[in-house]
């Protein structure tokens, strides 16, 4: 019998995995900085979770059935996985209406949009994030119904930048424990890494990405600290690890599949890329923070790291 052989584009080979399961294990990963917020923050930080996912599923769902007219795909998860990173992003004090808007811009703007999950240039939950900054600044930098202890009206990050707390006050247990003032999804470093370490345990992410996001501003920030000296040398590098939404961008905004390199040599790059952007938006720029920008950036930069990075073709020297 004679043999065929058809030509196809790749990819060719399946992983066996399915966006259900992937989106599932993210899910789960993104708990115990759910459950530390929820100790922190209080009941509110479930219900305004509960809002963004809830509001996420229903305009997917409405703009598929509706608007695009094809099949709903909102049995996958991910855009349950889009609410809970929105949410995460956000003040526990935000009105509900808020969310709601960030989830139809996240869903309708930067995932629908473009045609779905697996289509999209821009993480959805970023991109509702960054519209929510700009269309209500007021509401987005209001931290003073967050910890009732911490430093009332900023974060670490606003303070240490305004000199209002020196590098020598401050607390790096209460930073990874969560006791003090930012997004929800911010303010429990060590409860984030946890969720890390089971991504990759479970393979849904690879090292290198995190890695090279956390590495870069690590060395960055150690080679601003050289200059003073003294306590600041292992401090600054460690506070610019902790606070803010490092720990949440490097581990779980950044490595989104659908806008990331497909490679390990361009994620390298593209990491590297996410650390020092964010790294002179902290010391240097307007914003105290500076994460979500930089993922903004270079996610418009992954297909040119993707085109300069493409591995060679089989049987070619």
């Amino acid at each position: 019998m004679q043999t065929r052989l058809f030509a196809a584009p790749s990819p060719h080979i399946h992983g066996g995995e399915k966006t259900q399961q992937i989106m599932g294990d993210v899910i789960l990963a993104l708990v115990p900085a759910l459950a530390v917020s929820c100790y922190v923050l209080g009941w509110r930080v479930f219900m305004i979770t509960a809002i963004s996912v809830a509001s996420a599923l229903l305009f997917e769902y409405l703009i598929q059935r509706f608007l695009l007219k094809g099949r709903t795909t909102i049995g996958d998860l991910s855009a349950v996985v889009t609410g809970m990173l929105l949410a995460f992003n956000l003040p526990v004090g935000i009105p509900w209406w808020i969310v709601v808007i960030g989830s139809l811009v996240a869903i309708g703007i930067g995932k629908m949009t473009f045609g779905g999950l697996g289509c999209n240039p821009f993480n959805p939950a970023l991109t509702g994030r960054i519209f929510l900054l700009i269309a209500y600044p007021v509401q987005m930098t209001d931290w003073t119904t967050s910890v009732p202890d911490a430093i009332s009206g900023s974060t670490m990050l606003a303070n240490v930048k305004a000199g209002a707390l020196s590098l020598s006050e401050l607390d790096f247990v209460s930073l990874l424990g969560g006791h003090m003032n930012g997004s929800m999804g911010e303010i429990g470093a060590l409860a984030l890494i946890l969720g890390g370490v089971y991504l990759l345990v479970r393979r849904v992410i690879t090292w290198h990405i995190p890695v090279a996001v956390l590495g870069t501003m690590a060395i960055f920030g150690l080679s601003v600290a050289i200059p003073d000296g003294g306590a600041t040398l292992w401090q600054l590098p460690l506070f610019h690890l902790l606070a803010g939404g490092a720990m949440l961008g490097a581990i779980f905004m950044a490595t989104d599949y659908s806008t990331s390199p497909m490679t390990h040599k361009g994620m390298i790059i593209y990491g590297v890329g996410i650390g020092v952007i964010t790294m002179v938006i902290r010391l240097w720029g307007a914003y105290p923070e500076g994460m979500s920008f930089a993922i903004f950036i270079m996610n418009a930069a992954t297909p040119l790291i993707n085109k300069y990075c493409r591995p060679k073709r089989f049987g070619t020297k």
